[in-house]
């Protein structure tokens, strides 16, 4: 007697060998449709090709006569009215003609008498625009005058058209018979193909039925793993959603820390700085009061001076873009903020020919800021978004949403930056512009961390650049 594993470790490789056998004769049903279906593809598009080809020659060929008239016809009215304008369609027609007649040739080069047939109509069509050419010289010559020569010129001209034509007209009729039969063979091959279509549908009919009856049975197995699958998936989102929160945090906290340690730095620097910068301007008003009369050195001095007072200022923006300030909170809604500071950019926006799109959260909550400083963080932004797309083609995108926080994005379609520059990008003095300053940015962080918020950058080169600015709600 068996036993009951020996008895299941039977029926799970019978089973197993069952399923093999499944698979192997789904893969060959399979592979059998798949080769039916790429030839027949491969044979419609083939002629499909053919027939392309020659409806393109007989297009050219028509271009052809179509180019030569335009020629004709503007050389006419220019002898009438004697309008250099009417010869503008000539000047066109040189290399629109021969641009026609490359095509046919390059369409025909499997046909000699084609080949042949073009050999001569090259020459006719070159006849006939030097004759034009020459027509139009001796009119000009003999002071807008229909003279016997121009109507001998005229009528050579015709008879090379004619000729032309007559050419044309028989490629046009041997490209047509090729048509008729290239159609007819196309006809025999979509049903051909019609044909071998509904035998790979059958085939497929097949498959489909034999896959059925032979996975029904793991069916109540796959579904239990599915289902085991999408409880594991769902705990594995929420811990990653878990660890980007985390990560998100660690971010912002880096960036408060770097934040507050470049306003050490910078008082640090202001300080050491400003001591012997007031002793250097000092000295220099010293001596300017000493040495009188001596233009150049007054010249040297007020240098000095000037140069002095412009290190301060530096440092004084510098100061200013670090520190915290004190804020006048008022509760405000967040898309009244945007719109304000989009129409103090209005001129820029107009000027640049930018595209505005509004996609504002109407049931956004307000928040609770100091409306004139936030006004300027985001004009900050708008205007380095602007600057960084091109006049006319640039698209600017503000998006409002809600949430646990209210979450402001300004996007620009711009060249974009790679990630060493977006590392960079909040640091004082740092600017990728030539008259820039470098403390725009740092002083719209310092706005939006004064406020106990935070703002990150995305962007990629050649994709543009998206700021995303979150805040706290008001909570009243």
């Amino acid at each position: 007697m068996l036993q009951p594993k020996l008895i299941f470790k039977t029926v799970k490789e019978l089973y197993a060998s069952r399923v093999r056998a499944g698979y192997l004769t789904a893969f060959v049903l399979l592979l059998i449709s798949y080769s039916l279906t790429f030839f027949t593809t491969r044979e419609l598009i083939t002629q499909a090709a053919i027939v392309d080809r020659t409806n393109k020659v007989l297009n050219n060929l028509e271009y052809l006569v179509s180019y030569l008239k335009d020629a004709e016809t503007g050389y006419r009215g220019y002898v009438i009215i004697k309008d250099e304008q009417f010869l503008e369609p000539y000047y066109n027609s040189s290399v629109r003609v021969n641009d026609a007649y490359n095509e046919v040739r390059r369409l025909t080069n499997d046909k000699p008498v084609e080949q042949a047939r073009l050999d001569t109509l090259h020459s006719l069509i070159n006849r006939k625009l030097d004759f034009v050419r020459s027509g139009i010289l001796l009119y000009n010559k003999s002071n807008f005058m229909l003279t016997d020569t121009l109507k001998s010129l005229i009528k050579n001209g015709k008879v090379e058209m004619d000729s032309i034509r007559r050419i044309i007209k028989e490629m046009q009729a041997t490209e047509n018979n090729l048509l008729k039969e290239r159609t007819a063979q196309f006809k025999s091959s979509t049903e051909a193909i019609r044909i071998i279509n509904i035998t790979s549908l059958v085939v497929a009919l097949v498959l489909a039925l034999y896959s059925l009856v032979t996975f029904n049975k793991e069916n109540r197995d796959k579904k239990e793993a599915d289902q085991k699958s999408l409880q594991y998936r769902d705990r594995l989102e929420k811990n990653i959603e878990k660890l980007n929160d985390a990560n998100r945090q660690l971010i912002e906290f880096k960036s408060i820390e770097k934040f507050a340690a470049t306003g050490r730095i910078a008082r640090t620097i202001a300080h050491e700085v400003r001591n012997p910068l007031t002793n250097i301007g000092l000295a220099a008003e010293q001596l300017k009061t000493e040495i009188e009369g001596n233009e150049e050195t007054a010249i040297l001095l007020e240098m000095i001076n000037r140069n002095s007072a412009r290190i301060n200022q530096l440092i004084t923006d510098l100061l200013h873009s670090t520190k915290f300030a004190q804020l006048d909170y008022r509760v405000v809604s967040i898309n009244q903020l945007v719109n304000e500071s989009l129409e103090l950019a209005k001129d820029r926006i107009d000027l640049n020919n930018i595209k505005l799109v509004k996609l504002y959260s109407d049931d956004i909550c307000d928040i609770k800021v100091d409306s004139d400083k936030i006004k300027i963080a985001l004009l900050n932004i708008i205007i380095n978004a602007i600057e960084a797309m091109e006049p006319g083609e640039g698209i600017l995108t503000i998006t409002t949403e809600g949430g646990d926080k209210c979450t402001v994005t300004i996007t620009d379609n711009g060249k974009g930056m790679d990630a060493e520059t977006v590392g960079k990008l909040f640091e004082p003095y740092f600017t990728g512009k030539p008259k820039g300053t470098g403390l725009g940015l740092t002083n719209t962080q310092n706005i939006i961390l004064n406020h106990k918020g935070y703002i990150y950058v995305k962007s990629e080169p050649g994709k543009g650049t998206s700021f995303i600015i979150t805040l706290e709600f008001h909570k009243g």
